[in-house]
C-alpha cells in the first residue's frame, strides 16, 4: 500500500522484528482500589516510526518515557493524531484476553486513512499489542472489572509547518493497569442534553477514532459539571436527535407498543457516531436467541434515528426503562437523569436495569474468559 505523498514507500510494519530491550528496575504495582483510568503506566512501551524514504521501522519494546519530538512536527499543528483504545483481562485459566481487538485494528486503519497519515497494518498492530500484554502481565489485576487497558497512537511527525498530510509518522503503545472508568463505580451518572455545541457533524471524523474529535468537547463537560450532570448528552441538528454520551455511545430501552418485549435503541452509523466495539457487541448479544433464552429478556435492537422529543414522549408514557453509556471504558453503565430545557427526564431505577445487567455480565464474561462466545475473547500467547 502506498502514501498520496510516496507511492513507492516500501517497508510495512513487521511484528516478527520486534526488538526488546527491557527495564532495568521495574515499577511497584499499586494497590487496585488507588487505580484511577488511564494514570498508571506499566514499565514499558512499543515504538516504530514511519519514514517516507525506508517505510516502518523495526518496532521495539522500550522502558517506558519520554518520546523526543521536532516541534514543529505536524502532529502539534494540524492533529494528525488517531488512536485505539482495548483491554486486556486475565482468565481463571491465567491467560489474558483481548476482546474483539479486529474490530480495534480495523476502524484504527480507517482513522489514520481519514486523517492520510502512513498506511498502517492493523494486523501487525495486534501482534505487538499481544507481545506488550504478555511482557505486562504482571500488571494484570485478577479481580473482576479490572484490566490493562491498551493504548495504541499514531501521529503526524512530518517536521514543517506546511499545511499537506505528514508522511512522517510515530507508532506507540501503551499499556495501563485500570479500574472502573467512574469513580463512583457502577452508580448512574447523570447527562446534561447539548445541542448548542456538537461532538460530530455529517462529512466530518465523527466515525473515526481521532485525537481532534474529543478535546473540542471539554468545555461544554465543565460547563455541565457546573451544572451539577456528570456528562454531555451529544445533540444534533433542528430536530434535536441524540448521538452520543460524553465520549461513549448511548442507548436506551424501550417498552414495545405491541407489548412484545423491548426495544433496544441506539444511534445509527451514519458517519457522526463512533462504531464502538462494545456497541456492536450490545446489539450483536441483544438479537441474539441464545442470549435472550439465558437472560429471559425479548430483546429488539434497532439502529435509528431518534430525537429528544421521542425521549420526553416515552418518558412521559413510562415506556423508557433504561439508559446505557456504552464504551470499552465503562463497559456498560447506567443514566439516572437528562437534563433538557430546564428539567430533568428522570429515568427509573438508581443503577442498572434487566437490559444494562444481563449486557455487561454476558460481555464480562467474555472478556475475563468465564465463557467463549463467538471466537470474541482472543488469547494473547
Amino acid at each position: 500500500m502506498g502514501h498520496p505523498t510516496n507511492p513507492g514507500c516500501s517497508a510495512s510494519l513487521d511484528a516478527s522484528k520486534l526488538k526488546i530491550t527491557l527495564s532495568e528496575t521495574l515499577k511497584p504495582l499499586q494497590p487496585i482500589e488507588t487505580l484511577q483510568f488511564g494514570k498508571t503506566f506499566s514499565d514499558h512501551m512499543i515504538v516504530a516510526t514511519y519514514d517516507p524514504a525506508v517505510g516502518w521501522s523495526a518496532p521495539e519494546v522500550k522502558p517506558y518515557g519520554p518520546i523526543a519530538l521536532d516541534p514543529a512536527s505536524s502532529c502539534f499543528h494540524y492533529g494528525g493524531n488517531a488512536f485505539e483504545g482495548l483491554k486486556a483481562y486475565l482468565g481463571p485459566d491465567g491467560e489474558a484476553r483481548l476482546f474483539r481487538p479486529d474490530l480495534n485494528m480495523r476502524r484504527l486503519e480507517r482513522s489514520c486513512a481519514r486523517l492520510a497519515l502512513p498506511p498502517i497494518d492493523g494486523d501487525a498492530v495486534l501482534e505487538l499489542v499481544k507481545r506488550l500484554v504478555n511482557i505486562e502481565k504482571r500488571w494484570m489485576p485478577e479481580e473482576s472489572g479490572y484490566s490493562l487497558y491498551i493504548r495504541p497512537t499514531i501521529i503526524a511527525t512530518r517536521p514543517g509547518l506546511a499545511v499537506t498530510a505528514s508522511d512522517h509518522a510515530l507508532l506507540y503503545i501503551l499499556a495501563s493497569p485500570t479500574g472502573p472508568y467512574f469513580p463512583q463505580g457502577l452508580e448512574a451518572v447523570s447527562l446534561l442534553a447539548v445541542s448548542d455545541n456538537v461532538r460530530a457533524w455529517p462529512g466530518g471524523t465523527g466515525s473515526h477514532k481521532v485525537a481532534g474529535n474529543y478535546s473540542p468537547g471539554f468545555l461544554p463537560q465543565i460547563a455541565a459539571a457546573q451544572q451539577g450532570y456528570d456528562q454531555i448528552l451529544w445533540l444534533f441538528g433542528e430536530d434535536r436527535r441524540i448521538t452520543e454520551a460524553g465520549a461513549m455511545n448511548f442507548f436506551v430501552v424501550v417498552k414495545r407498543d405491541d407489548g412484545d418485549g423491548l426495544d433496544l435503541i441506539t444511534a445509527s452509523l451514519d458517519g457522526t457516531i463512533l462504531p464502538g466495539v462494545t456497541r456492536a457487541s450490545c446489539l450483536a448479544l441483544a438479537g441474539d436467541p441464545e442470549f435472550q433464552k439465558e437472560t429471559s429478556l425479548r430483546l429488539h435492537p434497532q439502529e435509528k434515528l431518534y430525537t429528544m422529543s421521542d425521549l420526553v414522549k416515552w418518558s412521559s408514557e413510562g415506556k423508557l426503562l433504561e439508559a446505557l453509556a456504552i464504551g470499552t471504558a465503562v463497559i456498560v453503565g447506567p443514566c439516572n437523569r437528562i437534563g433538557y430545557e430546564g428539567k430533568d427526564i428522570v429515568i427509573p431505577g438508581n443503577g442498572l436495569g434487566p437490559v444494562g445487567t444481563a449486557l455487561r455480565k454476558k460481555i464480562l464474561d467474555i472478556q475475563e474468559g468465564r465463557t467463549n462466545w463467538q471466537g470474541w475473547g482472543v488469547v494473547c500467547s
